[in-house]
């Protein structure tokens, strides 16, 4: 009775796993193979915006020599001048402080001429966006 009670056991156990497969009659739909299409883009080319109008405080220049710094040094002892800094320059030093702008208006045009090239020579900008 144990080897049949066994038997039947073992063919049951064993059995379902082989019979699920002759019941299932759902279909098992196909899977069709993805299509992966690469489009090479250039990236946009970056235009950095320009910097904002210089807009410089007027500057008023006075020029000292011995005839009106004794005058001024004799009003302020009179308590008729307000108490002001002057600052001199040499000749050498004007001229350099002249250098020095004529080459950084040189530097900022240079820079602008080069923005101005990217900008011309960008195929993805529009037209009536240029400056």
């Amino acid at each position: 009775m144990k080897k049949i009670y066994l038997i039947s056991l073992i063919l049951f156990t064993t059995g379902c796993s082989s019979l699920g497969s002759m019941f299932n009659t759902v279909a098992v739909p196909t899977v069709k193979p993805i299509e992966v299409i690469t489009i090479e883009k250039p990236a946009p080319m970056y235009h950095p915006p320009l910097p904002g109008n210089i807009d410089p405080a007027e500057v008023k220049w006075k020029i000292l020599n011995p005839e009106t710094m004794r005058e001024y040094v004799n009003n302020y002892d009179n308590g008729d001048a307000p108490a002001m800094a002057y600052y001199g320059l040499t000749a050498q030093g004007y001229e350099n402080l002249s250098n020095n702008i004529a080459d950084i208006k040189r530097y900022i045009r240079q820079n602008l001429a080069i923005i101005k090239y990217y900008r011309d020579n960008d195929p993805t900008i529009e037209e009536d966006n240029n400056e």
